[in-house]
């Protein structure tokens, strides 16, 4: 995809969508984004990174460090916040998802 305006909020609902299935790290995500969305969308570092970092913020994520052979990765999770978010989000994508399979 490379419609700035349609991707808007997509990056946010997908990181979080993932995360609430098992922590992740950053690159870990961006790979995970290409696999589950069957490379129709492929997020950048430079998108998934300060998408991590402005939920983490906003107390959405937490996050954490954990060394995994000999390297030092940044991982992270929903929050208790952020899963009564997502579940918001994914009303508002679900509504979306059916109006455009109405046009169809």
């Amino acid at each position: 995809m490379t419609n700035p305006n349609f991707m808007n909020g997509v990056p946010e609902f997908l990181v979080l969508r993932l995360l609430q299935r098992q922590e992740m790290y950053g690159y870990e995500l961006v790979q995970a984004i290409r696999v589950a969305t069957r490379e129709a969308i492929k997020l950048t570092e430079g998108v998934v990174y300060p998408t991590l970092h402005a939920l983490e913020r906003q107390g959405i994520l937490k996050s954490r460090r954990k060394t995994v052979n000999g390297r030092t990765r940044v991982y992270y999770s929903v929050t208790a916040k952020g899963a009564k978010h997502l579940a918001g989000l994914s009303g508002q994508w679900d509504r979306i998802a059916a109006a455009l399979h109405n046009l169809a």
